[in-house]
């Protein structure tokens, strides 16, 4: 999936650098000024921090596309931004700012779609790698069919939600930015390679993480289901509530290690 061959592709320097939104956003108050957190878990489950306060007080310190927030038993040394929108793009800019504030560290939270059979919703995936099947991955690295996350973070991830005794599965996740254009053809495909999930923000994450010596994995709590060749929905939300709760509390433990 190469990039089209544009003139002057990625040549010379970029006109807009994480660090000028970064300082803009400090001098329009959205962002406190001065160096940033050591990590930052990207929840992409809105509201789950916040219904997660008791167990892991928070503070809001400011927006970044979304709500900021730091967790107080780690002395703002991580913080959690939530409440944001869907997408590669998004991701990799957030990713990018992140780590020009002094982030080294990013997991993301989110729900996926289950391609395996023998999935269950709530089921938890822990993504070491992602298939690139989006296009801002390709802004950062050469072209190629997958790109990895961070190995140490990903193996410390599983093994923090096995201690608490579950039974997490670890691989690869497919992702792409066209939901509406996942066919059955492309789902029994990455079924026989074994890819886990489907989701649209791990590729661009890692890819970000890669080029900016960072470390970044995913967590993913599956919902919906395209095995089979027919889509099912997750059906009662709630059911998954427990499955999130312990993907977050696996990423504070990581974070806070």
């Amino acid at each position: 999936m190469p990039i089209p061959n544009f003139p002057n592709k990625h040549k010379g320097q970029p006109l807009l650098t994480p660090q000028h939104m970064l300082a803009y956003r400090q001098q329009a108050g959205m962002l406190p000024p001065g160096a940033g957190p050591e990590s930052v878990i990207l929840c992409l489950q809105r509201g789950l921090p916040e219904r997660l306060k008791r167990k892991h007080p928070l503070r809001k310190v400011g927006r970044l596309n979304g709500d900021l927030f730091a967790l107080n038993e780690t002395k703002g040394r991580v913080m959690v931004l939530t409440n944001f929108g869907l997408g590669s793009p998004l991701m990799a800019g957030l990713a990018e700012e992140l780590i020009a504030w002094g982030a080294r560290r990013l997991i993301s939270i989110s729900m996926a779609g289950g391609l395996q059979p023998t999935q269950n919703p709530g089921d938890i995936v822990v993504c070491n790698r992602a298939l690139r099947d989006e296009g801002t991955s390709y802004h950062y690295l050469p072209p190629s069919r997958f790109v990895d996350g961070d190995a140490k973070l990903a193996s410390a991830l599983k093994q923090s939600l096995e201690a608490s005794g579950q039974s997490p599965s670890m691989g690869a996740s497919w992702t792409t930015d066209a939901t509406f254009r996942e066919t059955d053809l492309e789902v029994q495909q990455y079924q026989s390679e074994g890819i886990q999930t489907v989701e649209m923000e791990s590729a661009a994450l890692f890819a970000v993480a890669q080029v900016r010596a960072a470390q970044a994995a995913s967590v993913f709590v599956v919902g919906d289901s395209l095995a089979g060749s027919v889509w099912r929905p997750p059906g009662d939300l709630r059911l998954l509530d427990k499955s999130f709760e312990l993907a977050y509390d696996a990423a504070i433990e990581v974070q806070n290690g």
